[in-house]
């Protein structure tokens, strides 16, 4: 297999024989599905993406057309191949789904030094632009600013200050981009400072990476965790989000998204699976070194809080309630408070099984009513029976659990990523 070895000829072929045959069975003959991420645009008609580059790959001489699993899609590969190629290509929806995100995050390659200490570019990079899209600062910002922000961070945390390094290593793997019309950076470090100091290219995110995490609040958990969990399970992760900007306590809600952005929502069940087991990973973490890991413990409580409103479908949870508010907040959420149905003095539990949403009518009566004893009793029964039925009725979505990553890949890259 060589995707490199198609021209414009082999792709147009493919498209001839699509507008031929038709969509539904041009997919069936090669085993693709509809495109989810990138639609190829010819003559300003569409096309399954993916779809059309393993067809066309059938169109070299001596070779066979590409199964789905030879190759994988995106922008770093399907996306950037057709480009090269000078045709258009248009995203076939919202964009990433939170899925998707959190398996890229947790297959970034990072460079092993001979002694065995992995560099942690990469991962510090991406929480720091995480970081500035929750704080809404621009996607893009001009290199100059790039290299001293992000090179001081990286200092901060225990990197070189060579912010090329890790924005190399994430534009080749389709997490970053470069704006404007350069020619690829070089992957060697002897020319890569240079290349960026003559180009001068904006830098950051990708735009629907980076619309995920600016709005969604599911993302961001996802993405954050992904990041810690996986990369930075013996690093200052306090330090490190506090200096992000991530360990505020609004790190895990949803804000409105702005003109035309449309974010891919999770399904119910796939949400509520997911930040219940954000929430249990991140409990394994809340200590470092005997020391209580405050903003590891804001994600954890943000995720479980999460958990409980995506569980709620915008209601509250008491079953005896008898008036919510009408008005909404700014991301045009319920108005709703979670609580732990037991305090947490009396053996209650950070978990979503033991916690509920309540309009503040019905807190304030779980909280200072003199019904309050057997509202409790009942809310808990509540909640246990909220939290079964959705955790059974969920698919497991393919969550990252690699091991740390001093125990991962021990290809060594040219330079420390």
């Amino acid at each position: 297999m060589a995707l490199r070895d198609l021209t414009q000829r082999e792709i147009l072929q493919a498209v001839a024989e699509y507008n031929r045959i038709g969509r539904d069975r041009f997919l069936e003959k090669y085993g693709f599905g509809p495109a989810r991420s990138y639609l190829l645009v010819v003559g300003g008609k569409t096309y399954d993406s993916k779809a059309i580059v393993g067809a066309a790959h059938g169109h070299l001489a001596d070779r066979e057309p590409l199964a789905p699993s030879d190759f994988s899609g995106g922008a770093a590969t399907v996306g950037r191949l057709l480009t090269s190629l000078g045709f258009e290509v248009s995203q076939a929806g919202p964009g990433l789904i939170v899925e998707e995100l959190v398996n890229s995050l947790s297959a970034l390659r990072l460079y092993r030094s001979p002694d065995g200490r992995v560099a942690l570019y990469q991962p510090l990079t991406l929480l720091w632009a995480i970081g500035r899209a929750h704080q809404d600062l621009p996607r893009l910002a001009g290199w100059d600013e790039t290299k001293t922000l992000l090179g001081d961070f990286l200092e901060h945390h225990g990197e070189q200050p060579r912010p090329h390094y890790p924005v190399t290593a994430l534009y080749h793997a389709g997490l970053w981009e470069l704006g404007g019309s350069w020619s690829t950076p070089p992957a060697h470090d002897s020319t890569q400072m240079g290349w960026f100091n003559t180009n001068q290219p904006a830098s950051g995110l990708g735009a629907s990476f980076y619309d995920l995490v600016r709005y969604s609040g599911e993302a961001r958990l996802a993405a954050v965790e992904a990041l810690v969990n996986r990369y930075l399970r013996d690093a200052d992760c306090d330090a490190i989000l506090e200096d992000a900007g991530l360990a505020d306590a609004d790190v895990a809600d949803d804000e409105a998204p702005a003109g035309e952005v449309v974010i891919a929502a999770s399904p119910i069940e796939e949400q509520y699976r997911r930040l219940c087991e954000i929430a249990a990973r991140l409990n394994g973490n809340g200590t470092r070194f005997g020391r209580a890991r405050q903003a590891v413990d804001v994600l954890r409580l943000g995720s479980a809080r999460s958990a409980v409103l995506a569980r709620s479908g915008g209601h509250c949870e008491n079953p005896h309630c008898t008036g919510e508010a009408k008005d909404l907040t700014d991301a045009g959420r319920a108005i709703l408070e979670v609580d732990h149905v037991q305090d947490l003095a009396k053996g209650g539990l950070d978990e979503p099984g033991q916690m509920i949403a309540l309009c503040p009518n019905c807190h304030a009566i779980k909280t200072r009513g003199r019904s309050r004893e057997k509202l409790r009793r009942e809310l808990l029964v509540v909640a246990g029976q909220r939290h079964n039925f959705l955790w059974s009725q969920g698919t497991t979505p393919r969550t990252h659990n690699p091991p740390p990553a001093d125990q991962g890949d021990d290809n060594r890259s040219e330079f420390p990523h």
